[in-house]
């Protein structure tokens, strides 16, 4: 069953997507299935596993289950020094 969700995006996704967030529809079960969508779509160069992911503002596994009006975030890797 489709749901409508709210993707953010940070830093090099952000650039990759040429958006700060945009409303999806999507058939993912989980936080994963959703990336691994959106990564096939829009070209992400990241794997899942250089990621975190946020639902509904709160880190959460990557098998967390995505539901109809959530908010996820992914948040690459904080470069600095």
């Amino acid at each position: 069953m489709k749901k409508t969700v709210r993707v953010r995006y940070f830093a090099i996704l952000r650039e990759q997507r040429g958006l700060d967030e945009e409303a999806v529809s999507t058939g993912a079960p989980t936080a994963a299935g959703l990336y691994e969508e959106l990564r096939a779509l829009h070209g992400f160069t990241l794997p899942a596993a250089r990621l975190r992911v946020a639902v509904n503002d709160d880190f959460a596994p990557w098998s967390s289950e995505v539901r109809d009006g959530d908010s996820l975030a992914f948040l690459p890797p904080v470069a600095g020094g």
